[in-house]
């Protein structure tokens, strides 16, 4: 048996044509769509990027004890276990956070790995002089503009590398069995630098200055300017979806599909002007964020063009890899093998629960999605860690000189921990919009109108709760959210 998992970062589902966008040019990902499962309830759990990798190895929540961070000491590791039982695992990844300080021992729990330099601000070529940086809208960065010189033309480009080093590693050990391949582009992640081979697809008028990287802030550019974006964003998902298209051409020629499970994923989406945010962070986690793609092809069941309503979560990618190979999921998993859902569409879940350290803690059953605000202080919170580091920093001395020892919880295998305080430090973001909202998705699927209705808000809060106290929750992290337990 085999596996391929092909991970993009900032993935829109209401961008792709497989989920009913009917302007962007994807047709692989529709394609893919005939050859797979489609997951239309998919949801993120710990956001952004690092936590939410955090989830696909060790399977569980980790948003409500920690930020962006590295991979602890008694995490469960899906690649690593599937490694102590002879399968093979390859990481070929462009995304460069994986060798930051904040998520510097992920790619480790492989068997091998192989990283693409080059992406946004990769502190990859070094250069004395600073560049003529252009007139223009939202970011610019001098590292990001540095890399760009050395990337004009596309195979150079760290997808393109990306993709070919996974591509080799499926020519080379293709008759070969018990393997499991992470192909992993930081693309279509913002900025949305492409060669013009891609924005050809969207040709538009646009008189403006550079923009193709919006700040992670409402929406202050023109209606034109917002298009604009769009089509910069349209045209790296076209590259996408080549790239894509030569993996399952692959799998076509060499059989592939009559012994190899092919996960396709991303770890959350992205506002492109929708609700008047661009981003993925500040704001609420609507479901341009929260809600994402999802197919996977199982070829014990070959079960392929069909779709799935179930609830699934990123903490479930790694038990049903487990599941795919035979090994037993570790008991400190929360996330569920999804053999069942991909069959029968028989549901693993009631709810899901999803968030990022510090913001809203935010519950959906498929119908009602609740975002659950904290207090005006928003504290107590803390980080509780062996590995304090932030995204591309170590934690300060200020910070550490505030930490004290706690016993541990359910998950942390006997070990006490670091808590640190987080206010003042690096990890907790410039928060907006922090008010408790209800919206009822069955009548508003785009989240326009919140809606009151305290039945309904009471469930959910039971809800909460419980699902809080499974993943053995932070006792502060109710006081922070006014909850009563």
């Amino acid at each position: 048996m085999k596996s391929i998992m092909i991970m993009y970062d900032s993935l829109n589902k209401h961008m792709l044509s497989a989920y009913g966008c009917d302007w962007t040019k994807t047709p692989n990902f529709q394609r893919l769509s005939k050859k797979s499962i489609t997951f239309e309830n998919m949801y993120v759990g710990s956001m952004p990027c690092m936590p939410a990798r955090r989830e696909l190895h060790t399977g569980r929540y980790n948003f409500l004890h920690r930020s962006w961070g590295p991979f602890e000491p008694f995490d469960d590791s899906t690649p690593e276990i599937l490694q102590n039982s002879g399968i093979y695992t390859h990481l070929v990844s462009d995304h460069y956070h994986y060798w930051e300080d904040g998520g510097a021992t992920y790619h480790h729990r492989y068997s091998s790995w192989e990283n693409v330099r080059g992406q946004e601000g990769d502190k990859w070529k070094g250069e004395i002089t600073d560049p003529i940086l252009p007139e223009h809208l939202g970011r610019v960065e001098r590292q990001d503009w540095i890399n760009r010189k050395y990337l004009q033309n596309e195979e150079s480009t760290p997808q393109a590398q990306t993709f070919a080093r996974g591509i080799e590693f499926i020519k080379k050990n293709r008759r070969a069995d018990n393997w499991s391949l992470q192909i992993e582009t930081f693309d279509p992640h913002e900025p949305y630098f492409t060669l013009n081979k891609w924005k050809g697809h969207y040709p538009h008028k646009w008189d403006g200055p550079h923009f193709d990287w919006p700040k992670n802030q409402r929406v202050e550019e023109s209606q034109e300017a917002v298009s604009h974006l769009k089509y910069e964003y349209a045209s790296l998902l076209t590259k996408c979806d080549h790239y894509l298209g030569l993996v399952m051409d692959l799998m076509d020629e060499y059989s592939l599909w009559e012994d190899t499970m092919l996960i396709v994923n991303t770890d959350h989406g992205f506002l492109l002007g929708e609700h008047d945010w661009w981003a993925k962070c500040r704001m609420p986690f609507y479901n341009e964020i929260a809600n994402i793609p999802l197919f996977i092809w199982d070829p014990r069941s070959k079960k392929a063009g069909e779709r799935r309503s179930s609830l699934t979560q990123t903490i479930d990618v790694g038990p049903t890899l487990l599941d795919f190979f035979n090994i037993k999921k570790p008991d400190d998993m929360q996330g569920h093998s999804l053999r069942s859902v991909i069959e029968v569409d028989e549901p693993v879940r009631e709810v899901a629960l999803y968030g990022i350290f510090g913001g809203h803690v935010n519950l959906t059953d498929g119908r009602y999605v609740y975002m659950r605000a904290p207090n005006k202080e928003n504290e107590p919170l803390f980080h509780y860690t062996h590995m304090p580091t932030h995204m591309n920093s170590l934690f300060s001395t200020d910070e550490l000189r505030k930490m004290q020892w706690h016993q541990g919880f359910n998950f942390t295998k006997g070990c006490p921990v670091m808590k640190i305080p987080s206010k003042g430090g690096k990890g907790l973001r410039n928060f907006e919009d922090l008010e408790t909202k209800l919206f009822d998705l069955e009548t508003d699927p785009g989240q326009k109108n919140q809606i009151k209705d305290q039945t309904t808000e009471n469930y959910l809060i039971e809800k909460l709760i419980s699902m809080m106290k499974a993943t053995d929750a932070p006792e502060e992290q109710y006081t922070r959210l006014g909850l009563n337990i």
